[in-house]
């Protein structure tokens, strides 16, 4: 196998993405709204854990821990994420060796000490070898540090959302390649898509990057020359780089759209009805219900060439979490990020930034 292909630090998926927010309560609406339920409270530290399917969701407000003080500096945000590894401490180890720089999380009496790195915008990557292996009975860490709390169905349906896809990062101008080559460098990702966007008034480019596990992906945006579209907009707004949205998995996107929306989940503007009348020219053959992914704003992406269809399903929420939005997607065999979507995407949200007054259609563009 090749260099490329090797796992050298055991990478097997997100475990959790961590939260924090200036006051208590700003994130817990959001969660509530897609579904989530609070099962679980830390035993020390005003820490909580939400879940949905195999999604773990973990808010933190303990005061001076590294959460507090991200959502001192950024807001309501995504301050952490814990990725899945064989053996923590020789992952931790390996990840030193090749120049990340360490990071000490304060831990009570009989808990666990998870080794950390620093990751995107000063947030933590948690490496976690203690999680539940397709139902092994092995202890989780939510098992040793956390209690359940009682009458709580420790694996809720939710809204139908089972897993995280892939976590979006903004980052400044120039910025790209060193993201890059972090994640390259320290855990072998590999680059497997990259886009060159260009809208009406504003562009952006974005390279996709993939764990040699193939269950973890960053995206990593950067905005086109001149700014003052979508990147520069949420790097001011979140006082820098950091993630921009988090994907999470369907097995029925439709059902999980109804669900979604009769709990209150705002959807950013759907796209124009020209969108829907090319799909069939864009897709043929591709077997969808038209008329309800248009009622719902819902994206089609994919190919059918061959007879072979492989498509993705996929909206988008409003940003509700600071300037932190969610994604909600279906694979039906295709592994990409929306290409064939992007455009419409990047134009649905530019009107939307014309409508909030944040770009001036009479600004000279890049």
């Amino acid at each position: 196998m090749s260099d490329l292909f090797e796992n050298p630090i055991g990478l097997d998926g997100f475990e959790f993405v961590e939260f924090s927010a200036p006051e208590k309560g700003m994130l817990e609406p959001v969660f509530t709204a897609m579904g989530f339920t609070r099962i679980a409270r830390h035993r020390s530290k005003d820490v909580e854990l939400w879940r949905q399917g195999d999604i773990n969701f973990i808010t933190n407000y303990e005061p001076h821990s590294p959460a507090w003080f991200f959502s001192r500096e950024h807001g309501p945000s995504a301050c952490g994420m814990g990725f899945r590894v064989r053996d923590a401490h020789k992952a931790y180890a390996e990840l030193l060796a090749r120049s990340a720089e360490p990071v000490q999380v304060e831990t009570g009496p009989m808990e666990l000490r998870l080794p950390g790195i620093r990751g995107i915008g000063n947030s933590i990557i948690y490496l976690i070898d203690r999680y539940e292996r397709n139902g092994d009975g092995a202890l989780s860490i939510y098992d040793i540090d956390f209690e359940y709390l009682p009458g709580v169905d420790r694996h809720p349906k939710g809204a139908g959302l089972k897993l995280i896809d892939h976590l979006t990062h903004n980052v400044y101008g120039g910025r790209m390649a060193y993201w890059a080559d972090y994640y390259e460098k320290l855990f072998n990702f590999r680059e497997i898509r990259y886009f060159d966007i260009k809208g009406e008034y504003t562009g952006l480019t974005s390279k996709a990057l993939t764990a040699p596990d193939g269950k973890i992906r960053i995206p990593l945006n950067e905005e086109s020359d001149g700014g003052k579209g979508q990147i520069e907009e949420f790097l001011r707004q979140f006082n820098g780089e950091g993630i921009q949205h988090i994907a999470l998995i369907s097995d029925d996107l439709v059902a999980t759209w109804d669900h979604l929306k009769r709990l209150g989940v705002p959807f950013m503007t759907a796209p124009p009805q020209t969108y829907y009348e090319m799909l069939d020219e864009r897709l043929p053959g591709h077997g969808q219900p038209v008329s309800e992914l248009q009622a719902r704003g819902i994206l089609l992406d994919g190919s059918t060439e061959g007879g072979q269809k492989r498509l993705l399903l996929q909206i988008f929420a409003e940003a509700n979490v600071g300037p932190v939005f969610f994604e909600f997607i279906e694979r039906q065999g295709d592994e990409g990020f929306g290409e064939g979507n992007f455009k419409a995407l990047f134009e649905s949200m530019e009107r939307d930034q014309v409508r909030r007054g944040v770009l001036k259609v009479d600004e000279p563009v890049a």
